[in-house]
């Protein structure tokens, strides 16, 4: 028997879905998801209810197809859910089928928190948990879809400033199911930088990686000379064989200001983590290594002595800035800041494993990067290696805008295809898999 029942997402509480889940007989219960109409294809349920009961599976969700206009027919393909997919923003689709057994999985845990917001995030996770969720990779509904914005207008929803007391509620949620499968993190537990010690050439060193930005590399470079620091500074630019006039540009700037280190890898195959590495390891890198992304600026000339004085007054092996939303003509951009105020020095690491990202500019203590190392690719790289340093050691925020975020149309994430899309989060969740392992392995041998 299969029963059908809308289920706004992220809108009903604990309690609803508690009491719609426990008023039903259904051995198989087919879920709305969303406020959007939908239409099943004629084997939607007999496909969902074939994978449901060949894996034991206690949801199961599957592609589908877009319609964004009445001739515009758009594939939606979805990504598989892993142990590490914790996004609260997991897209599902539309429909979901929750089946008996993971119906009795969640109403069997009786210590979960009554959050008034979360309730479809903390039911999945229950299943997520107990059993397994299977996607079906076949389009088996369409829907039309009202949100046409670009790839790089929805991906700070989760940040924007309006939507704090649902990230609360799913920090909350995020964070129980973390104590509930042993990867929790103590607060405090971070280890602390107790001494920077060492012989460095200069105190810090601003870092960017580069391909092909000879509309905007002169901008940053130039940005980055223009810090004032109490301490000797430098920039190191790792120019990934640019084919433009960046190569030239910088060569020029570097003649001009010998605090600019113009590298040109030897390698062909450098992600921008294998240019970031490449970085850090060079024996002119400074003390601390601060990001500067090619397309982007300092917000004043005092961005690196707050980043530098941050680390001082902490011990902490890693510093996350906040940074303004801006175009070209530096006008702000919606959502404006993105400060990650999420971030809480109690639960900071823990929550790193639900959201997308820490923000920006992101600086580290050379010899901790350099220990872990980045992952040679051109996507999340940056989030590789601060998940496993909010895992260990302590993170050191400011919340006061440093840096400019400069969207324009040659940004390599202005509009994404959805393959491109699903690639990156599939890639993210396999980070907070493994993350998510290393401290339930951690946890254990205690």
């Amino acid at each position: 028997m299969t029963e059908t029942i809308q289920l706004p997402k992220y809108v009903s509480s604990t309690l609803e879905v508690r009491e719609l889940l426990s008023s039903t007989s259904a051995q198989y219960l087919l879920l709305n998801i969303s406020d959007r109409e939908v239409i099943l294809s004629d084997d939607a349920r007999d496909r969902m209810l074939q994978a449901a009961q060949s894996t034991g599976a206690g949801m199961v969700f599957s592609d589908y197809i877009m319609m964004t206009g009445p001739d515009s027919i758009i594939p939606a393909p979805l990504i598989d859910i892993q142990s590490g997919s914790l996004r609260d923003d997991f897209d599902f689709g539309a429909i979901v089928l929750v089946t008996r057994a993971g119906i009795d999985a969640y109403l069997a845990r009786t210590d979960l928190y009554e959050s008034p917001s979360g309730g479809f995030y903390q039911m999945r996770l229950a299943i997520q948990d107990a059993l397994s969720i299977v996607r079906v990779p076949q389009p088996l509904y369409t829907v039309t879809e009202t949100d046409l914005r670009t790839s790089g207008q929805k991906q700070f929803d989760y940040v924007n400033p309006r939507n704090r007391s649902i990230q609360i509620e799913m920090e909350k949620i995020c964070t129980e199911h973390l104590k509930h499968i042993g990867g929790y993190l103590q607060p405090g537990a971070g280890k602390r930088i107790e001494s920077y010690d060492g012989t460095f050439p200069v105190e810090a060193s601003v870092i960017i990686p580069v391909r092909n930005r000879e509309r905007t590399i002169a901008d940053a470079v130039k940005s980055a000379l223009d810090q004032k620091l109490d301490s000797p500074f430098n920039v190191i630019v790792v120019d990934n064989h640019s084919t433009d006039g960046t190569t030239h540009i910088l060569a020029g700037l570097a003649a001009q200001d010998s605090r600019l280190i113009h590298i040109i890898p030897e390698s062909n195959d450098l992600g921008i983590g294998g240019c970031w590495n490449l970085a850090v390891n060079d024996s002119r890198c400074g003390r601390f290594a601060v990001q500067l992304d090619s397309d982007d600026l300092y917000s004043g000339a005092d961005t690196l002595q707050k980043v530098v004085d941050k680390f001082r007054e902490g011990g902490y092996s890693m510093v996350i800035g906040s940074y303004r939303m801006c175009n070209f003509s530096l006008e702000t951009l919606p959502p404006g800041i993105i400060d990650h105020r999420e971030w809480t020095d109690e639960n900071g690491p823990n929550n790193a494993l639900r959201i997308n990202g820490l923000g920006a500019p992101r600086a580290f203590y050379t010899p901790v990067v350099r220990e872990i190392g980045f992952p040679n690719v051109s996507y999340g790289e940056d989030y590789a290696v601060a998940i496993r340093i909010a895992g260990q050691y302590r993170i050191g925020r400011i919340f006061d805008e440093l840096y400019l975020c400069r969207r324009w149309e040659g940004n390599s994430d202005a509009a994404l295809s959805p393959e491109k899309v699903n690639a990156n989060n599939l890639y993210k969740d396999t980070l907070r898999t493994a993350e998510l392992q290393r401290r339930i392995n951690q946890n254990l041998s205690r």
